[in-house]
C-alpha cells in the first residue's frame, strides 16, 4: 500500500498540509526561532501553552509544566544563541495540529548537530507549543 493510500485509510477525513495552515504554523515557528536567538523570553513564554501538561525536554534539562519551562528560560545563559537551521519540516494535520522538526548547527559548536521537534496546537490565543524536544549529538 502506498504512503498516500495508508494515510487515507488511517486518517480518512484528516487533511495533511493544508497550505494556509502550514503558512500559519510556519509563521509561528519563525516567530519562536527569532525569539529564541534574541532571548525574547516574553515571546518564548507566550508561544508555549500555559498548562501543567506542557513539556519541554531540552538538551540538558527536563521541564515538566509551563512554570518549569518559564523557570528554565529565566535562568538560561543568553549568550551564543545564534544558530543555523537545516532540514526544517512542518507538517500539519487538519486545521489545529502540527509538528515542526528541524536540525540546527551553531558556529560556536561546529562538531555538534542539534535536533528540535515541537508539537503545535491551535488554541483560542493562537498557535502554541504543547510539547518540545531538543537533543544534540556529535556530527558524523
Amino acid at each position: 500500500m502506498s504512503e498516500d493510500n495508508a494515510n487515507k485509510t488511517l486518517l480518512p477525513q484528516l487533511q495533511i498540509n493544508i497550505p494556509e495552515v502550514v503558512a500559519e504554523v510556519t509563521e509561528a515557528f519563525n516567530r519562536y526561532e527569532q525569539a529564541l536567538v534574541t532571548n525574547d523570553v516574553s515571546v518564548l513564554d507566550e508561544l508555549f501553552f500555559n498548562s501543567p501538561n506542557t513539556i519541554r525536554y531540552g538538551a540538558s534539562e527536563e521541564s515538566i509544566g509551563y512554570q518549569a519551562i518559564q523557570e528554565f528560560r529565566q535562568g538560561r545563559n543568553p549568550t551564543n544563541l545564534a544558530r543555523n537551521l537545516h532540514n526544517t519540516v512542518i507538517t500539519t494535520y487538519g486545521h489545529d495540529f502540527a509538528i515542526a522538526s528541524t536540525e540546527f548547527t551553531r558556529d560556536t559548536s561546529p562538531n555538534k548537530l542539534g535536533r528540535q521537534q515541537q508539537t503545535w496546537v491551535r488554541t483560542a490565543q493562537g498557535w502554541r507549543i504543547v510539547a518540545a524536544h531538543v537533543s544534540i549529538r556529535e556530527q558524523q
